[in-house]
């Protein structure tokens, strides 16, 4: 469950890593691993995260943490635009069984094929 984001324009790094619950250093990671995470900077170089950011942010918590991504998997999820709560398509085919089975019999033709061979080179 998702903590209220308060109605602000700016968050402050320490802001976001207690609604989030991470440590700071950690959303610098994932600022640099997720380039869809860009805080604004201030003149004093302070790292200021939208509301877009801290969304993102538990986003990306929940894919890491709670649905077992990789930092790669979780980058792939997110650039393909795909949103919380949705599935990306899977790429085996629907008929699987009928794909592996035809794949394990041309195995075996070509085994028996080599296992010839060895016999016509022992005699």
């Amino acid at each position: 469950m998702r903590p209220e984001i308060p109605d602000k324009l700016y968050f402050k790094i320490g802001e976001v890593s207690k609604l989030a619950g991470v440590a700071t250093h950690v959303l610098r990671y994932w600022e640099a691993e997720f380039p869809i995470v860009n805080p604004k900077r201030a003149n004093s170089h302070q790292r200021l995260y939208r509301r877009v950011d801290v969304e993102m942010i538990f986003t990306i918590k929940t894919l890491l943490h709670e649905q077992g991504y990789t930092i790669a998997g979780a980058r792939k999820f997110l650039e393909s635009g795909h949103r919380m709560g949705t599935k990306p398509e899977s790429t085996v085919p629907e008929d699987s069984t009928a794909c592996l089975t035809r794949i394990k019999s041309e195995l075996r033709e070509m085994e028996a094929l080599l296992i010839g061979r060895d016999k016509e080179k022992k005699i």
